[in-house]
């Protein structure tokens, strides 16, 4: 069944670079998305998937968090290009099992791309490695629940950890979270611990909770929206449209990041008339292209300046805050020097922005990974609620905090209770809902996690969706500790790197998608998302299944607790696994906020979760207040020769899945290793644009990583600083390497240095030995972005 054979992988180091040519001659968002889609799904079927995808009455885009327009005012093609691949990729018409899985031992699939193992296909049927084995070979699923079922029953529940995507639909993480804790563990990581565990944490210690304050109306009728190192462009594009509402209101943008990016400069709309024939819509108003983790200077600056000019909402911060007076004791003895070395950036240009504040009386503030993954980052997210009390933005239409959540359903995940350190009330619920003692002891986050295995404190490894190998920082540890594990369970739509990565036994669960029909318990079911503004509804795919053999992950939940916790289970398996309505009701009465779930979801549009800093300007926090928080400033020591790198997403990617092999909007074809760094950072190393150079980083205990062979491509962004793409790049990231009081991997902010490549291998090597450059001539030019359409 495996439709492409490796001579068809395209080898990563034939990068074409080039500008503005690579999205010239009228290649546009739609043609390239509805190209992609014909040619993985043909027409039909494209337009059966198409014409539902983010429909009331259709299912919810597997991409991105951002959320949809009322029902009355969605467009019949109510998507973007990015999430067309997303279905496309899901809806394949091109599927494996176990003829391919006999034809390919795991260690030859295990030397392909992580783009060449998504191109094989879906996965048709569950999947068994025995320990020993060199294949993947079919087992019944009866089979596979027992094989996992022995292996849970052998070990303490501690010594087992459950992973999490941020795909699964509600009432999936809701029994996921169940099963574990009727287990016996709280070990419940997920993909929210390395893309916005800082903002859970910062928003939850100044407002009292850990999501924003808006909603897309906040969107559409503020007068100044900041938006902070995030590319909506290639990671949200559907954010473009409100942005272009907000602009025809009157708004103004100021975007904040080193790359100057396609998406934050102008939107050309293929669903307006403007934007297919004219020049298309103007975003950022100001383009602050701060320094690699020059953002908490940057805010401190800002409020610095506002408090210096009396630009604050008194009667806000006197009736709902605490903490003003040290808050505005320590931007008093600001030091500027410090702030311009952190930033890179003129004053003139800071004093703009804070004029920009200044006069808007409504302002939302966006932020996604390029504020979160940073040691930092708890701390600058604290800054930037400073900065929306300063003036009195929470609370009031048109103002608020925007954290864009990078999958679909990670929100809804933690609401229903996929969390490592969930509070006890939660827990409270589930005893009183089911007669169970839940573990009250806190579990292990992703970080935790890997370091278990490695040490040999868990022995088996769930993933419910994803790709945790590719996610995780530190490929190398990370990749040997998931081997040192007995057993590893991936429930799995299709072949990724933690599939060839495995313990010493392994299972493939293949799953039903997002587009798929579910009619599991004879009945035809639905299920429920939570969008980045807390509004949640529901999804019910139109596609027949690709194989009778897969399975709902609901069902796939439900008979794994049954074949480990048995009959006796005080949670009723057999009944939630055929009726979701059961399980919705009985998040009615287990998660806060979720009153008469399955009615309210069930509305066109479903409904809006309560937040009360949004809702009433009350906080949820022993203080009754929000809180003003004073973060220290430090400028990131970047030795000489060395430069700052943080890790990015190509436009041909969602998360880990990589569509494909072309980055658009930066001028990229045909490959990946590539590294983004200022020219006059080229001819200073020595070397020229198009050079092949080793990346390698240094550790404070001695350890040195690197990978090899990345061609060097110009680009518009400050001195010093660095962009790679991931997974790629995440050898380089040390596994201590995390954001302060969050514990997330600080992929965004890594210490590295440039050897001319010697095509050595990926890898973690002992050493402190620094590496001389060989010179070169100049760069010759930078790739400079085309227009974003």
């Amino acid at each position: 069944m495996g439709r492409r054979s490796r001579e068809h992988e395209i080898e990563e180091a034939d990068v074409e670079v080039g500008g503005p040519s690579h999205a010239a001659a009228g290649v546009t968002a739609v043609s390239v998305a509805l190209k992609r889609a014909v040619e993985h799904m043909g027409v039909v079927r494209s337009a059966r998937t198409l014409l539902k995808l983010n429909q009331t009455d259709g299912f919810d885009c597997q991409g991105c968090g951002w959320p949809d327009p009322s029902p009355e005012h969605r467009h019949t093609a109510e998507f973007c290009e990015n999430g067309v691949k997303a279905v496309a990729d899901e809806a394949t018409r091109d599927l494996i099992g176990r003829e391919f899985f006999a034809a390919h031992p795991v260690a030859e699939l295990a030397e392909h791309t992580d783009y060449w193992l998504n191109q094989q296909g879906r996965v048709v049927e569950p999947m068994v490695l025995r320990a020993g084995g060199t294949h993947y070979e079919p087992i019944e699923w009866d089979d596979a629940y027992a094989l996992m079922a022995d292996h849970l029953r052998a070990i303490e529940p501690d010594q087992a950890i459950f992973y999490t995507s941020g795909k699964v639909s509600n009432e999936a993480a809701y029994l996921y979270q169940l099963f574990a804790r009727s287990y016996g563990t709280n070990n419940l990581p997920d993909c929210s611990n390395m893309c916005h565990e800082s903002t859970s944490v910062g928003l939850a210690e100044s407002i009292g909770i850990g999501k924003g304050s808006v909603t897309l109306d906040d969107i559409h009728g503020a007068e100044l929206i900041v938006i902070m190192g995030q590319n909506p462009g290639t990671n949200h594009p559907r954010m473009l449209s409100a942005l272009e509402i907000a602009k025809q209101n009157g708004a103004r943008i100021i975007a904040v990041n080193p790359l100057k990016e396609t998406g934050l400069v102008r939107f050309k709309n293929p669903q307006t008339a403007r934007g297919v024939l004219g020049p298309g819509t103007g975003l950022a108003d100001l383009y602050l292209q701060v320094r690699t983790n020059g953002d908490l200077a940057l805010l401190q600056a800002i409020g610095s300046l506002l408090l210096e000019w009396g630009c604050v909402d008194r009667d806000f911060i006197d009736q709902h805050t605490a903490g003003f007076e040290e808050y505005a004791a320590a931007l008093d003895a600001l030091d500027w020097d410090k702030v311009l070395a952190s930033t890179a950036l003129p004053r003139e240009e800071i004093e703009a922005a804070a004029r920009m504040f200044q006069a808007s009386s409504k302002t939302v503030i966006c932020w996604a990974m390029g504020i979160t993954q940073h040691h930092n980052a708890v701390a600058t997210v604290k800054e930037i609620v400073n900065l929306a009390l300063l003036q009195g933005n929470i609370g009031k239409p048109g103002a608020g905090l925007c954290p864009v959540r990078g999958h679909s359903n990670v929100q809804g995940d933690r609401t229903m209770g996929i969390w490592e350190r969930v509070p006890d009330h939660f827990l409270d619920r589930l005893q009183a809902e089911f007669g169970f003692h839940p573990p009250r002891e806190h579990g292990l986050d992703t970080v935790a996690s890997i370091k278990a295995l490695a040490q040999g404190d868990a022995r088996v490894f769930m993933g419910l969706g994803g790709n945790f190998v590719s996610a995780a920082p530190d490929t190398s540890v990370t990749e040997d500790a998931l081997r040192s594990a007995a057993l590893t369970v991936q429930v799995s739509t299709k072949l990724n790197r933690s599939h060839v990565v495995h313990g010493r036994e392994a299972l493939i669960l293949p799953a039903m998608g997002r587009s798929e029909r579910d009619q599991t318990g004879g009945r035809l079911q639905k299920v429920t998302v939570e969008d980045s503004m807390s509004s949640v509804h529901t999804s019910h795919g139109p596609l027949k299944p690709a194989s009778p053999h897969l399975r709902s992950e609901v069902d796939i939940v439900c008979s794994l607790a049954l074949a480990t916790l048995g009959e006796s289970s005080p949670v009723p398996w057999a009944d939630f696994r055929a009726d979701y309505g059961q399980i919705r009701r009985s998040i009615s009465r287990v998660v806060p906020g979720c009153a008469a779930y399955d009615e309210k979801a069930s509305q066109p549009g479903g409904f809006v979760l309560p937040h009360p800093p949004r809702d009433t300007r009350t906080f949820p926090n022993d203080a009754g207040k929000a809180l003003f928080q004073v973060s220290p400033l430090e400028v990131l020591q970047v030795p000489e020769g060395r430069l700052v790198l943080q890790t990015i997403r190509s436009h041909d990617q969602f998360n880990t899945t990589i569509y494909g092999l072309s980055d658009r909007y930066r001028g990229i074809e045909g490959g990946r290793r590539v590294i983004f760094l200022h020219r006059d950072d080229i001819t200073a190393l020595g070397f020229e644009e198009g050079d092949f150079v080793d990346i390698v980083s240094e550790w404070e205990d001695g350890s040195v990583r690197q990978v090899p062979t990345f061609r060097i491509v110009a680009y518009d962004q400050p001195r010093g600083c660095a962009a790679a793409y991931y997974p790629e790049t995440n050898p380089l990231v040390a596994l201590e390497h995390t954001a302060e009081g969050s514990n997330q991997p600080a992929y965004k902010s890594v210490i590295v240095r440039l050897e001319p490549s010697t095509g050595g291998r990926t890898g973690v090597v002992r050493s402190s030995d620094a590496h001389g450059f060989t010179r070169g001539d100049e760069g010759k030019r930078y790739v400079e972005p085309p227009q974003l359409s």
